[in-house]
């Protein structure tokens, strides 16, 4: 629907459009005409949505930093999972895994060559030296957080260890890719090309996702792409990176019995992070990690 220029702007700011967000639009069209994937208007958070999306992050990063001081030897996920879920109902938040889809749980527990969706279960023990990915992600009212963090139990190889760092270091830089009208193409090559350049391999089938009014939003983002390609990162849009980063080759499975977790096809560990990330009108914020 077109809109006036002294028309009351779409974001509902009440400004008059012409104040508001005439140019944005216009510089929209200019890169579809030119070819380029841009964002649907509702992909476009609005400053009330943003503030009420870092209210539902407060809770993800608070039940997240329980976890850092919880998790240990000998603990099951089930019992992860319980805290979760207490926790974070406790704040007044909805684990937003639960009952999505299906999902019996309301967190990811992945364990060394599970890659991701590892299903939380009281006979699944942690052992030293595992490395764990827990992805917690919460609603409230109506608004999604999701992040996710590697822990380390116990004596950790220092193999194991230089794969969740140079992970973690994958995030850095596909973040710091992450600028107003640049590309998601050059988040993923940012991602990609680190994770090469130490002998490792992404995921090419799972990755980062839109989030904040719904649990899963476009854009799909990729780790396999190249600069200047994908959608155009407008101000406002918001989505997750959280590349999947394998030591061995990047073909996983998914569990037949369960049909949720993903697993390196050779058994080799696989280390995620994930940040949720803001597109601003000077750069980019982390709104929950």
């Amino acid at each position: 629907m077109k809109v006036g220029r002294n028309d009351p702007c779409w974001c509902g700011c009440g400004k008059k459009y012409k104040k508001c967000h005439e140019a944005f639009d216009e510089k929209i069209e200019s890169l579809r005409a030119q070819g380029h994937i841009v964002p649907a208007r509702k992909l476009i958070k609005l400053p009330d949505q943003i503030e009420k999306i870092k209210e539902s992050a407060k809770i993800n990063r608070e039940v997240l930093d329980i976890l850092e001081d919880k998790v240990c030897v000998g603990m099951s996920t089930e019992e992860i999972d319980r805290i979760v879920y207490e926790e974070t109902t406790r704040m007044g938040g909805i684990p937003a895994p639960l009952n999505y889809n299906g999902y019996p749980k309301s967190v990811c527990t992945s364990i060394n060559e599970e890659v991701c969706h590892g299903i939380p279960s009281k006979d699944v023990i942690l052992k030293d030296g595992d490395i764990v990915n827990i992805d917690c992600s919460t609603i409230l009212d109506g608004y999604f957080s999701d992040a996710s963090r590697m822990f380390l139990i116990g004596n950790v190889s220092e193999e194991k260890r230089k794969l969740v760092r140079v992970t973690k270091e994958c995030v850095e830089r596909g973040y710091a890719q992450v600028k107003p009208w640049g590309f998601l193409g050059d988040v993923g090559a940012a991602v990609h090309d680190h994770a090469f350049a130490n002998g490792y391999t992404v995921v090419k089938e799972i990755g980062g996702h839109g989030v904040g009014l719904e649990f899963h939003e476009d854009p799909w983002v990729g780790y396999n792409t190249k600069p200047g390609t994908k959608m155009v990162l407008a101000p406002g849009l918001m989505f997750t990176i959280e590349p999947m980063v394998n030591m061995g080759e990047a073909k996983i499975y998914i569990d037949e019995e369960n049909e949720w977790t993903a697993i390196t096809d050779d058994g080799l560990p696989s280390a995620q992070w994930e940040i949720q990330v803001l597109v601003t009108e000077t750069g980019a914020e982390i709104i929950c990690s």
